[in-house]
Order: C-alpha cells, then structure tokens, then sequence
C-alpha cells in the first residue's frame, strides 16, 4: 500500500512538473499566445454562428463563414501544438551493433550470390551432398515379337 502511494505521489510530481513546463512556455513565448488566443476567439465566433437558430448540419454545409472560422481555429491549434511539442527534448535510441549486424548480411548475400563454390557449399550444407547418379536399368529391353504373328 506504502508502494502504491510512493509511485502516485512521482506519478503526481512528474505530471505537475510537466504542466510547469507548458505555463512556463505559455508565459515566456508571443506567438504561442497568440496562437491559442486567435483559436479561442475563431472557435468563440464559430460557436456563435453555428447556435444562430438554423439547424447545425445546415450550418456546417451551407454557411461559408463558418467553415472558414472552425479551419482557423483548427489551424490555430496546430500551430500551437506544435509550438509546444517543438520544445520537448528529443530522446535517443540506442543502436549499437546494428550496423556492423546489417553490413554483415548484406555482405554474406552477395558472398552467395556471387560466389558459385560458396553457394554450392551452402545448399549442400542445407539439403545434403549432390549424388551422383547413373541410371541402369534392371528389366532388358522386350524381345522383337516374331514376324509373322500380328498383335492382338
């Protein structure tokens, strides 16, 4: 229960450092703020339109001026958004080994199939040796049926 209480308090403390993070950019960048503000004010206006009395999918279909308000205020917020997420610190992954790994197939592929004893040496590894065979027949061939009998 101790465990539990100790991981939602750094659950919390990550969280609310996170959301420090995001006020102290909103403080510090202009265009951000403005950002936010133009699709606040764009989706404020374009709530107004759409709550004018006609029908809603009328309003969305028919009505221009909306359409064009809800297209800024989404536009707004994409570039908001990644304002935000432009800041974050990229991680890095660890690929060490990959590389001389994928040299190192890339190199036995054309080893194989460029080299005729190295790619005989592998199927035969693969399916076993080739034998050589010499085909014997174990019958003797028909005997010639005499001249004068037809066959039946």
């Amino acid at each position: 229960m101790a465990a539990r209480n100790r991981s939602g308090r750094s659950g919390e403390a990550a969280w609310r450092a996170q959301g420090e993070r995001y006020v102290q950019r909103l403080l510090d960048d202009e265009g951000l703020r403005s950002n936010l503000l133009g699709a606040y004010t764009s989706a404020r206006s374009a709530y107004g339109r759409l709550s004018n009395g006609k029908g809603p999918t009328h309003a969305l279909f028919q009505d221009p001026k909306l359409q064009k308000e809800l297209m800024e205020a989404a536009n707004a917020l994409r570039n908001a958004s990644t304002a935000l997420g432009a800041d974050a610190p990229k991680r890095r992954r660890r690929r060490r080994g990959r590389r001389p790994l994928l040299l190192a197939f890339v190199g036995a592929g054309l080893a194989i199939a460029l080299s005729s004893d190295l790619r005989n040496k592998l199927l035969d590894l693969l399916f076993g040796a080739e034998e050589a065979f010499d085909y014997q027949s174990t019958t003797s061939p028909p005997a010639p049926a005499p001249a004068g009998v037809a066959g039946a």
